[in-house]
């Protein structure tokens, strides 16, 4: 072989390595590249799993702010939590029927949450928001109830019942955001949790919770259950639903 065709052989060789060696650099590029997107699927999987199980069902996490007594159903728990009777009321402030039941049973509800009998849990839904007049009477006072639950809670029971001693009438207007204000601070609620029903943090709450309340079976207002099964007897007349309460503390 003359030396003209060795020198061609020669850089035919190191021509064909140097291409070799950027093939490899190429494949090795592209799988690092390949590896680093999958990661990044993964990643990505792995967070919106995450927050896929951070919200579930639960009302607090999917409507925003929740008061600091809320449960992950969307009530308002008061009382002992290891009280051995629950008991879910489900009432909107502009329910006529709510009104009638209010009466009724607030003082022994009063009493049997403050002897430790009873953890209640209420729920304040606004689904007759559509009889206000557009004015979201509904909303409005549970947002209401729903900021002294989470800077008073100790006030609740108080300001409810003076919404339902001054409530309006279905189809109108409703109470105006100062005459909530003047219930509450007549009430005892302080004069700092007043100033912040104008925030409206706990619409979104609200709206919310109302519609999981009615996904979970919930038909109208008042509903009551007790220890999870819903009370059939005279909701109106005073005294059926203390008995049916001390029945249930006595199975357990």
């Amino acid at each position: 072989m003359s030396t003209e065709a060795r020198i061609k052989s020669r850089e035919l060789r190191i021509a064909r390595a140097a291409a070799e060696r950027r093939r490899q650099k190429r494949t090795r590029l592209i799988a690092a590249g390949g590896g680093l997107i999958i990661v990044g699927l993964l990643v990505a999987i792995v967070i919106s799993l995450i927050n896929a199980a951070g919200t579930g069902s639960s009302p607090a996490a999917q409507g925003g702010k929740a008061p600091a007594i809320a449960t992950a159903g969307g009530a308002l728990a008061l009382g002992n939590a290891v009280a051995p009777v629950k008991l879910e009321v489900y009432l909107d402030y502009m329910c006529p029927y709510c009104g009638r039941f209010e009466p009724a049973n607030s003082g022994e509800l009063d009493r049997m949450v403050a002897d430790g009998t009873v953890r209640l849990e209420l729920y304040p839904l606004s689904f007759l928001d559509k009889a206000s007049s557009g004015a979201k009477y509904s909303t409005r006072a549970a947002n209401a109830v729903a900021t002294v639950a989470d800077r008073a809670p100790g006030k609740v029971l108080a300001l409810s019942a003076a919404l339902f001693a001054n409530q309006p009438e279905e189809g109108s207007r409703g109470l105006s955001d100062e005459e909530i204000a003047t219930l509450a601070r007549n009430a005892g609620v302080p004069a700092h949790v007043v100033n912040a029903f104008t925030s409206r943090s706990f619409e979104p709450w609200i709206a919310t919770s109302t519609q999981a309340a009615f996904d979970t079976g919930i038909s109208g207002t008042p509903t009551v259950k007790i220890n999870g099964k819903v009370f059939e007897g005279d909701l109106y007349t005073a005294g059926p639903l203390t008995t049916a309460v001390t029945a249930a503390k006595g199975q357990q």
